[in-house]
This record gives structure tokens, C-alpha cells and sequence, in this order.
């Protein structure tokens, strides 16, 4: 049969040792960071009920997904995100914990969606989520993780930085600005998507579809141009709605300041996140350049537990996925030269000393080391041609002669130098 009966579905990826050397590096990164705050790993199962995300996002996310009836006639979906399998486990589990639950993950996540620059339709994605807090200092340490997870890859301020907004700082100065509460849906969905259309259009909208007076369109559209803490306090001043909903992000700010990573951060209230559920802060990564997708996203949703039957506790977390951010690690260069490594190869002189040498090399293993050699007799010019393409920093010439002394040759690939050395100082 034809290979290409086989090729791989479109939006997967295979990941040979060189990609997968990728993998790991993003992999260990996000583990390490989050391991340094506390965080314990947690997993749960590909496959969920498919009520599980129809509760959390609503029926028009099936379109979204790889759902199908299983042979038990029930209703499944292979996980398109993290955070409801998260509040089903800790629906069961909760309250006999202690506060705050500090959790993360790396699962694998699907989305039948088109394939597009940093969006494929299988992707891992570290999720770190804080539950049973809900102060500002939770929010705080949450981003404070995926900005370090970043750091941690080599990135800094000048290549990435986190747009940070409140839905409640946004509804009090929509409000103050003459949106109605029945303009407020339309004029969230509206913001969520100003940055990616002329302001015309923006303008249009809000006025013909959401039905919100010129005047108060232009307004909105003057505020998202310059929605900092400063030039908001100054435009708010008389309002005590609005001072009252600017405190908490003054505290995060501040706080995030006092870590030394102020220069990461910058408030922006155009940043929603379409999700429903999300109740307070709001975050988002973004490349400074403003080339690529989203790199990661997140907030405050203090009711999730409750929808799935679970315990009523506020929560805050953010996914982040491995597609986007390695291709950013790709654009600043910041992806290591896949190479081959290995402490040692044994190369046998001849077939006779093959015992000897199994010996050797299992010797070495045990102690931690990583050992090759031929698995068929070839020649000692071909072995080490092997040695030199396997990345071996050290070969072991394993000879009749050296063994009669209990003893092999090393060579070190690097230098060139060679020795003869014991086997008891060599294992």
C-alpha cells in the first residue's frame, strides 16, 4: 500500500527526536517555573463528556470540537481545553483540601478549527491555576508564572508583554461613559474585536447594531486609545465607581512592580477574553511586535467550580500553547541547534570482546550514564564514524589487550586525547 494512504491528518504533528528535542525544552521550562512557585502537576483523561464544555462555553462550541457517541452511547469529546476537566476533578475532591489549591498541567488539547500561523488542531498547552483565593495577590502570582515560564525560555520585555484588563474597571467606565446595560453585551463583544478592525467599522457597530448614542461611541472608541491607570484616573476623577474598580489594579500592578517585572505588564482594556465565565482581571501575552497570535491567555472565574456541581470557590489561571510560543522562540532565534549526545561509545576491537563490553556499558548505565555501540560486527574505522554521528563525548576502545589489565582505552572526542583507564575508576 502507498505510503501516502498513511500521511499525517492535516493541523497534527509528528515530532521526530529534533522536534520533540523542542518539545521538551518548552516543556521543561513551564514544569521547572512552575514547580519554583509551588504548584503541583495534576493530569486528567483526553476524552470527556461532551456536557462538560457545552456547560462551560454553550451548544455553539461543538462546532469547535472532535465530539462523537461512544460505544456506551454516551456523548464524548476529545478535550479542547483544561480548566473544566480541572473543576470536575476538584468538584470531587475540594472540600476535604486545604486553600488555596495551587495546580498545572501540560496536556495535549484538540479543536477541529482551521489551521493557520500558530493555531494547528492538536496542540499542548501549560495550564497553572490558583483555587480557594480571591485576592488580588492570586491574580498576581498567577501571572507572575507564565511571564517567568517565559523568561525562563531566554525572552524578555522587549519581546513580549502582558496586556492586562478588569471586566468590572471596563463595565463601570462603559458605564460612565453613557452605555446603557443592555448596550454592555454588544459593547464587550465590540472591544474584544477593535483592535482587529478600522474604527469606522468600530464606530458602526456600536451605534447601528448596539444602538449606542454617537456621541458615547466616539467616547468609547477615545478611551480604548489610552486606557492606562493614569490617563484613566484623570478622565474618572468625579466617579467613584470607576476609582473603586481601578483599586484592584493598582494593586496588581504595584505588586507585579515589587517582583521586578513591571516591565512586562501594561493595562489594556481592549483585552476581554470572549469566554463568559471570566469575572474579574483579565490577561493576555502578546509579542512586541504584534506578529503573532495570542501566546497565552487568562483570568479570574470565580464560578466555574459551581457549573460543573462543585463547591463554590473562586479560581484564576491561564493556558498557554506550545504552538504560538515556539514560533516566537523561533523568530528571536532562541531555539537551541538540535544536537546528538551521549557520554560514551564502546568500540569492540573485535566480536570476541562483545561480553566484556555489554558488561561495561550496562555497568554504566546503572550509574546514570548514556552508552551506545554497533549491534553487528563492523569494522574499529566504521565504529567510530558511528561514535562521531551518535555526539559520544568519550569512546571506549574495548581491546583483548587493555582488558587483560582490566582496562580500556578512552578517547576523548573533543580534545583527542586518549588514556587508558581502569574499569573499576571507570565505572
Amino acid at each position: 500500500m502507498a505510503s501516502s494512504a498513511f500521511s499525517r491528518l492535516p493541523g497534527f504533528r509528528d515530532f521526530p527526536p529534533e522536534d520533540l528535542a523542542l518539545r521538551s525544552l518548552i516543556f521543561g521550562a513551564w514544569r521547572q517555573t512552575s514547580r519554583r512557585y509551588g504548584f503541583l502537576e495534576y493530569d486528567g483523561p483526553p476524552l470527556e463528556p461532551l456536557d462538560l464544555y457545552v456547560e462551560k462555553s454553550g451548544q455553539e462550541i461543538v462546532g469547535q470540537l472532535y465530539n462523537f457517541v461512544d460505544k456506551g452511547e454516551r456523548n464524548v469529546t476529545l478535550r479542547p481545553e483544561m480548566t473544566p476537566s480541572l473543576a470536575r476533578i476538584l468538584a470531587d475532591r475540594s472540600r476535604g483540601m486545604s486553600k488555596p489549591i495551587r495546580w498545572f498541567s501540560m496536556p495535549q488539547l484538540f479543536r477541529y478549527e482551521r489551521q493557520q500561523r500558530g493555531r494547528l488542531k492538536e496542540h499542548f498547552q501549560w495550564n497553572v491555576d490558583i483555587v480557594g483565593e480571591s485576592g488580588v495577590a492570586a491574580d498576581v502570582e498567577v501571572l507572575a508564572v507564565g511571564i517567568d515560564g517565559l523568561r525562563a525560555l531566554g525572552l524578555t520585555s522587549d519581546d513580549f508583554a502582558a496586556r492586562v484588563s478588569d471586566r468590572r474597571l471596563l463595565t463601570a467606565v462603559l458605564g460612565a461613559l453613557g452605555v446603557s446595560e443592555q448596550q454592555l453585551p454588544g459593547t464587550f463583544a465590540l472591544v474584544d474585536k477593535s483592535e482587529r478592525q478600522p474604527k469606522e467599522k468600530s464606530r458602526a457597530h456600536l451605534t447601528d447594531e448596539v444602538g449606542v448614542d454617537p456621541s458615547v461611541a466616539d467616547q468609547v472608541l477615545g478611551m480604548l486609545d489610552d486606557s492606562s491607570i493614569e490617563a484613566l484616573t484623570e478622565r474618572f476623577a468625579d466617579r467613584d465607581d470607576v476609582g473603586a474598580a481601578l483599586e484592584p489594579v493598582r494593586e496588581y500592578i504595584a505588586s507585579l512592580e515589587a517582583m521586578g517585572l513591571g516591565d512586562f505588564v501594561e493595562v489594556d482594556l481592549t483585552i476581554v477574553r470572549g469566554l463568559a465565565y471570566y469575572t474579574g482581571i483579565v490577561f493576555e501575552l502578546f509579542d512586541c511586535k504584534r506578529e503573532l497570535r495570542s501566546i497565552c491567555g487568562g483570568g479570574r472565574y470565580d464560578r466555574l467550580l459551581e457549573l460543573v456541581g462543585g463547591e463554590a470557590l473562586p479560581a484564576v489561571g491561564f493556558g498557554m500553547g506550545d504552538v504560538v510560543l515556539g514560533e516566537l522562540l523561533s523568530d528571536r532565534s532562541l531555539i537551541p541547534e538540535y544536537q546528538r549526545s551521549l557520554d560514551y561509545f564502546l568500540v569492540l576491537i573485535s566480536e570476541e570482546q562483545r561480553p566484556q563490553a555489554l558488561g561495561i556499558a550496562h555497568r554504566l548505565r546503572e550509574s546514570g550514564k548514556s552508552v551506545a555501540y554497533v549491534l553487528s560486527e563492523r569494522g574499529v574505522a566504521k565504529q567510530m564514524k558511528v561514535a562521531a554521528k551518535e555526539g559520544a563525548r568519550r569512546v571506549l576502545i574495548v581491546g583483548p589487550e587493555e582488558l587483560a589489565r582490566d582496562s580500556v582505552l578512552v578517547k576523548d572526542m573533543v580534545s583527542g586525547e586518549q588514556s587508558e583507564v581502569g574499569l573499576d575508576e571507570l565505572t
